[in-house]
């Protein structure tokens, strides 16, 4: 399947990333891919792409979802932050169906997008975040999503 490569794609981070990922996502197997730094799983027709080597995303209003697979030794939560562009959104890449879900990590570099085609009729898509969280623990976070109760300020009103 021909998928185009990101900018950042040859990182050596993007290689053990990818080489950390399932063999299989929600039943989906792998299927070949034409670009480093790239895969895709399911079938060709409605594949669930993923491409490691994309710029990351700027700060954004779109919805922000962590994504969690395990808890630390410390107990903290080891989440993956994931951006959900809204529809319109001009984070959607280009190539995107108009039918499919698209998440982009946030907060490390390089960055991983992917693409959930709602034609492979996941009722979950962010179930195959879930399934590649600890492939993704690889990139290290440089930053977090916040929310707006996540911002302190001064309440004094000076």
């Amino acid at each position: 399947m021909h998928l185009t490569p990101g900018a950042q794609a040859p990182d050596p981070i993007c290689a053990r990333v990818l080489q950390k990922m399932p063999r299989e996502i929600q039943g989906m197997k792998q299927i070949p891919t034409d670009a480093q730094g790239t895969m895709a799983y399911g079938t060709s027709e409605a594949p669930i792409t993923i491409r490691c080597g994309i710029a990351p995303p700027p700060p954004t209003t779109d919805r922000c979802l962590s994504v969690s697979a395990s808890t630390s030794k410390d107990g903290e939560k080891d989440a993956i932050d994931w951006i959900n562009p809204e529809a319109g959104s001009e984070l959607i890449p280009p190539h995107a169906p108009d039918s499919a879900w698209t998440f982009l990590s946030y907060g490390r570099s390089p960055a991983v997008e992917v693409i959930v085609p709602a034609e492979t009729g996941l009722e979950q898509p962010t179930a195959v975040l879930l399934a590649m969280a600890s492939a993704l623990k690889v990139v290290e976070a440089t930053k977090h999503c916040v929310g707006s109760t996540d911002v302190v300020g001064d309440r004094s009103g000076s």
